[in-house]
């Protein structure tokens, strides 16, 4: 079958692998829909970050259902959200649905081959069903969109409380609308980029332009004086998480989100400042997908394409087979982009097509 191959840095070729083998429990043959490009992805290909080489990455993905176990309730053409963390028995985390502060770490993409591929098998609980009217682009979504409500699930939010998220892109984008969902009466979001500062306005959020000033100071400005009492660093950018901390009022909380591109540094009087705010910090990675049903992965499954919009973030849908000039494009930035996906299956390009 075709796929999306990673040999090296850099090297990144569409050819031929071997069909996929039956991974995990109750294993469900699919049909990759659509797939995202992470941060990750990027950093693997350009950056050196893989594992290991050959890798198939893409861990954001949709599928449709060819093949599944008797009992299951699954059926060939159901459309779904695949987890792309393995279930590890007899993990303490794991078996809580905590896959990724388990010990036995398995990711698609990641550790072992993903999604940039035509064909896959996946285990029977890490399909997530969506109507089968969902666009397979948008069910695409639903891993990112899940890994930010997951960290705004970690707040106290109070009574009108506002907000600041400091990035525009993507994970930036879906957090900014878990917090208006969740109960925020203001959320600013803000950023560098004209484009991404447009997007979010027309979403609705008050946006501040961060090359006017900075990002703690402009926030402090359009809050009286006060500072939102929730931040959300969202770029991987060590300044900015310092200007996140600085932002946050008394008692604020500040989220984590982004995974830091370098070393942070904060001045003795910037940790004095932080405890003499008390102010609470939160650490947070992807997301928990238990009980089943009632899970975040379900609770973004509801909002999805309601009050959770996601194709206005979506910038680029490209075919499988572009993949290598794809993706030479996002590492030296030679063209503008918010999310980029691939199209694999002819069902999703025939949903772009139809737009």
């Amino acid at each position: 079958m075709k796929a999306a191959i990673l040999n090296g840095l850099n090297d990144l070729e569409y050819g031929d692998i071997p069909d996929p083998e039956p991974v995990g429990e109750n294993p469900v043959l699919v049909r990759v829909g659509a797939v995202g490009v992470c941060g990750s992805d990027v950093l693997r290909f350009g950056h050196g970050k893989a594992y290991h080489y050959p890798l198939v990455l893409g861990h954001e993905f949709s599928a449709i259902v060819e093949e599944a176990p008797a009992g299951s309730g699954l059926k060939p053409g159901d459309r779904a959200a695949v987890f792309p963390l393995l279930h590890q028995h007899g993990d303490p985390m794991s078996e809580i649905g905590e896959h990724a502060l388990g010990t036995g770490y398995d990711y698609f993409g990641s550790r072992r081959h993903g999604a940039m591929s035509e064909r896959m098998w996946v285990p029977e609980k890490s399909i997530f069903r969506v109507p089968n009217h969902t666009p397979l682009t948008h069910a695409a979504m639903v891993e990112p969109a899940g890994v930010a409500l997951h960290a705004m699930l970690k707040l106290d939010i109070p009574t009108h409380a506002t907000a600041l998220v400091i990035g525009a892109g993507p994970i930036g984008a879906l957090a900014a609308q878990w917090l208006r969902i969740l109960g925020c009466s203001r959320v600013l979001v803000a950023d560098i980029d004209d484009q991404k500062l447009e997007i979010m306005s027309g979403l609705g959020f008050e946006t501040l332009d961060a090359k006017t000033g900075d990002t703690a100071q402009l926030a402090r400005v359009a809050t009286d004086g006060w500072g939102p009492q929730i931040t959300v660093e969202a770029t991987g950018n060590p300044k900015a998480l310092v200007q996140a901390i600085d932002a946050a009022s008394v008692q604020g909380q500040v989220v984590l989100l982004g995974d830091l591109s370098g070393d942070l540094h904060l001045a003795k009087a910037e940790v004095s400042s932080l405890l003499r705010r008390e102010l609470r910090l939160y650490g947070t990675w992807n997301a928990k997908v238990t009980p089943k049903g009632h899970s975040e992965w379900d609770m973004v499954i509801a909002h999805l394409g309601k009050d959770l919009k996601v194709d206005e973030l979506i910038s680029h849908v490209r075919p499988l087979e572009e993949a290598p000039g794809v993706f030479r494009q996002l590492t030296d930035r030679s063209i503008w982009y918010n999310k980029v996906l691939f199209a694999v299956a002819e069902e999703a390009w025939a949903e772009v097509r139809a737009q």
